[in-house]
């Protein structure tokens, strides 16, 4: 009785002691971060990608290491496009001091190739995908190099993951590559030389050929496993997790780099233009001088200018230190050049209604798809999208196909061309892939289609969401421009509003015109066509050229009115001009070239119509109503006594004058003065000039009016 109660005592003791050391273990738990690698590398990434290393150094606790997971996801082809010198400086960094506190694992996902397993081989550890596996590490090389062997085998050595044979046979395709079991009862790897002289010998018990001589070698995730290179087969993030004894792994981009975000918001939205643009680069410029190290960016544009798109999309698409990523947002439509500047977000959220690609207010061409070629290809290996998707997405005329491998289903974007470009036997490699239906991009693609192509990461239902779902507790402050402007830009979007500046602008400008001297009409008109054109010019439509448009079209039709009677070249010339300056102050091209700038055209002609008909109502109304109006009745000129004028002009009666003839004493151009007796008198010529001293003959007389003819 008395050892059952010391074993409950002590069973008790030892069940509070576990249960109450759980929390505190939970608590301890570690944490691993996870760090994506671009495939193929460059060096612009290669630097990046090392300063990410470097600043997770200061995360690893001073008692141990820090887990840190270099993810090579299931699309990375292109791996034979790694240069040797970007890999070779990658290894060496995660080789050196300078990293040592961490513990790199590589998780191989997909198909690695070419020059990029040789980061895999600095690894402390590596971990794969059942789909998994490693090719051909020289696939980039024109020839053998023994220079590169040598350094693959130095640098697997100072891990010590990879067996040197399978080293070698990687590096070299033209070697045969064996796992041998001895007689002894070992199993061990044996390439080109060392094979055979191990094959002479009475040792070997069994081969099995892992890479025959002259055929490059792929390690599958199964082979790995098998001779225990890998640490572990995981098919996804919780497994890896699992794997090395981890409570979760933290992608760095969510919390950006182990330490705070903070960040700002660009709102992309409107025309794109050299001025805006020059605007948000040195406004995201400045605001890095605060210690921001994320750009939030939403957007909501119809393009405008391909160049400046590139500009800004380099800038977002390849953020350099202390900028450690740019978060997008595609709120409504991205068309045209603009969706170059959402494509270059990672990662990019998009609104289920939201639109990507399609016609915009630039028309590209082939041309500027080849200009910006490069460019587009780097921004693809920094965001990890296809970049046949982004040259189709910017141009619908290019051809862009899926292709699928035959052998192992790897799927390409790309154009036939693209396709085979760089094979030394074109029509073999042709013959690998299988060619699907041609994408169209014409009017774009919706929210589902760009997740599946790879285009966008994830819906969003708001800015609120994006934000949070990127790291942010709420939306980030604007970038540092004034107040007012962010609002003039807020309140140009509203199209009714601009048509409403505009018919009240010509509205006020007519009553100036029935009323000159005034002056409140004609200070309202100048408001309002300051604004219209304030509004236009930060939206990236309005350029100078159409303020001097605006202005010299007005000035036109003010002489029409005031100076010159009836209605002729001024007026007209004056109307035409007007009408110009309305239309492209609503665009950013001058002839429509799609159909999407064909309807902008003739939204543009119906504003300067509508506009132009409140100028002619203005005139009516003023004429007709405010005379009766109490209110207005003192904006009018009342109307002349038609009896008191002829009274007034009789006063003066020239008509003993008809028929009289007389001489000129100044030249009549065609008016002037003529001698009638010992009387000088005002004379207006018949229409042709007369020179001083001629006879003249007087034809007409109305009123204090006296017509001659020479």
């Amino acid at each position: 009785m008395v050892r059952t109660a010391r074993f409950l005592t002590i069973f008790i003791a030892c069940w509070l002691a576990v249960a109450g050391h759980q929390p505190c273990a939970a608590q301890d738990a570690e944490r691993g971060y996870l760090v994506d690698v671009p495939v193929p590398l460059d060096s612009q990434a290669t630097v990046k990608l090392i300063g990410t290393l470097e600043r997770l150094v200061e995360s690893a606790p001073t008692d141990g290491r820090l887990d840190v997971v270099l993810q090579y996801s299931d699309d990375r082809s292109g791996g034979e496009a790694t240069s040797f010198e970007d890999a070779l400086k990658l290894a060496r960094a995660m080789t050196g001091n300078r990293l040592r506190s961490l513990r790199l694992v590589s998780w191989v996902e997909g198909n690695v190739t070419g020059h990029s397993i040789l980061p895999i081989l600095a690894s402390d550890s590596v971990l794969a995908s059942p789909s998994g596996s490693l090719r051909d590490a020289s696939s980039g090389e024109a020839d053998f190099d023994e220079t590169i062997r040598l350094t693959y085998l130095s640098v697997a050595a100072k891990r010590g993951v990879f067996p040197a044979a399978v080293v070698e046979a990687l590096v070299d395709p033209e070697i045969e590559l064996s796992r041998v079991n001895t007689v002894d009862g070992k199993t061990t790897f044996a390439a080109g030389k060392d094979l055979v002289k191990l094959r002479e010998t009475d040792r070997v018990l069994s081969e099995e050929t892992w890479s025959a001589p002259g055929a490059p070698t792929v390690l599958s995730a199964d082979q790995l496993r098998s001779s225990r290179i890998l640490a572990g087969l995981t098919s996804d993030q919780r497994e890896v997790a699992d794997v090395l004894d981890l409570a979760e792994l933290i992608g760095v981009g969510e919390q950006s780099d182990g330490g705070a975000l903070k960040g700002v918001h660009l709102e992309i939205a409107g025309s794109i233009s050299r001025n805006r643009v020059r605007r948000w680069q040195s406004n995201l410029n400045a605001s890095l001088e605060n210690d921001v190290n994320t750009w939030l960016v939403s957007i909501n544009s119809v393009g405008g200018d391909m160049d400046q798109s590139a500009i800004l999309a380099s800038l977002i698409g390849m953020p350099e230190p202390p900028l450690r990523n740019a978060p997008g947002f595609l709120s409504g439509e991205s068309r045209a050049d603009s969706a170059l500047i959402a494509v270059a977000c990672k990662p990019l959220y998009i609104k289920p209604d939201a639109t990507l690609g399609g016609s915009g207010t630039d028309v590209i061409t082939i041309t500027d798809i080849d200009n910006h070629r490069e460019l587009i290809d780097q921004i693809a290996r920094t965001t990890k999208r296809p970049a046949g998707l982004i040259r189709g997405l910017l141009c619908p005329e290019l051809d862009v196909f899926p292709f699928t491998n035959k052998k192992t289903g790897q799927v390409k974007y790309c154009s036939e061309e693209e396709l085979t470009a760089g094979a030394e036997a074109p029509q073999l490699e042709r013959d690998r892939w299988e060619r699907g239906e041609r994408l169209d991009f014409a009017d774009g693609i919706d929210a589902d289609r760009a997740i599946e192509l790879g285009l966008a990461e994830a819906k969003s239902e708001s800015l609120e969401d994006a934000a949070a779902r990127a790291g942010f507790s709420s939306i980030p402050d604007p970038v540092s421009d004034r107040g007012i402007i962010r609002i003039v830009e807020r309140l140009g979007r509203s199209k009714g509003l601009m048509m409403i500046l505009m018919m009240v602008g010509f509205i006020a400008l007519s009553a100036e015109m029935n009323a000159p001297g005034i002056g409140v009409p004609g200070f309202l008109a100048m408001v309002c066509f300051g604004l219209f054109f304030w509004m236009n010019y930060l939206a990236g439509t309005a350029e100078w050229l159409e303020l001097v448009l605006l202005l010299m079209g007005l000035a036109c039709i003010a002489m029409e009115v005031f100076v010159i009677p009836g209605f002729g070249i001024f007026g007209i010339g004056g109307m035409i001009m007007t009408v110009a300056s309305i239309v492209l102050m609503s665009q950013t091209f001058v002839l429509p070239k799609n159909s999407y700038q064909l309807a902008v055209l003739t939204r543009g002609l119906w504003a300067a119509i509508v506009s132009l008909l409140g100028m002619v109502g203005g005139f009516v109304l003023m004429r007709q109503l405010f005379p009766h109006v109490p209110l207005f009745r003192h904006l009018m000129m009342e109307t002349p006594d038609s009896a008191a004028m002829d009274q007034a002009e009789k006063l003066a009666d020239y008509g003993w004058l008809l028929g009289q003839q007389g001489t000129t004493t100044t030249p009549l151009r065609p008016s002037g003065k003529a001698l009638f007796g010992d009387q000088i008198v005002q004379v207006v010529s018949e229409g042709s000039m007369v020179d001083p001293g001629s006879t003249v003959t007087v034809i007409d007389v109305q009123g204090t009016r006296v017509i001659v003819e020479g």
